[in-house]
């Protein structure tokens, strides 16, 4: 059974999530649990009072919010979802939603290529996936398949949460999949303006 992720619908919501350091908040505090600013800070490599005005807007839109009270004067912050989903289809959001699709398609791919580039152990040189393929669906046989994907990503979903499901051995992998249409694969030599 797929899970279900909140859905943003809201423009704003999506320009204010739109931005790099938003998401490295994010998945902080996704893979950490709840942290305080100065925590975050530390994780993301930025300064405490940057992280402190990001967390706060990532709460006025309602992704995080406060977490347990720390000791004194301390701050902690957690998730309100442990995923998002939005969609382009909505012409009052399409903007922000492509917007945000775009910021986070760069900073999956800049990181994925950074952990490619990282030497490994031995054991791990061949571990990396990169595989691609190009097939013709229809709209239905995608969302078919995006559910397939995401539950089989969503297998190990919960080891974020809870390390005494992670087998030993086993390291953080950033997994991510896609697929779009793209009708140039299609097209006859000289069907393109130039």
């Amino acid at each position: 059974m797929t899970e279900q992720l909140p859905v943003l619908h809201d423009p704003r919501a999506m320009r204010a999530l739109a931005h790099p350091i938003r998401l490295d908040l994010l998945e902080a505090l996704t893979v950490h649990g709840p942290l305080t600013a100065t925590q975050a800070a530390e994780i993301v490599g930025e300064s405490p009072a940057n992280c402190s005005w990001h967390l706060r807007q990532l709460a006025k839109y309602g992704f995080i919010e406060e977490g347990p009270k720390g000791d004194g004067r301390q701050r902690p912050w957690q998730r309100t979802s442990r995923g998002l989903s939005w969609s382009e289809s909505d012409p009052s959001s399409a903007a922000a939603a492509r917007a945000l699709t775009s910021v986070f398609l760069d900073r999956e791919f800049r990181l994925i290529r950074e952990a490619m580039a990282a030497p490994e152990p031995a054991e791990w040189v061949d571990a990396a996936i990169a595989t691609q393929t190009i097939g013709w669906l229809t709209r239905e046989e995608m969302r078919q398949l995006d559910e397939a994907l995401f539950d089989l990503l969503g297998r190990y979903r919960d080891r974020v949460h809870d390390e005494t499901l992670r087998p030993e051995g086993s390291r953080p992998v950033r997994l991510m999949a896609l697929g779009a249409p793209d009708d140039r694969i299609d097209s006859e030599p000289g069907d393109h303006d130039d």
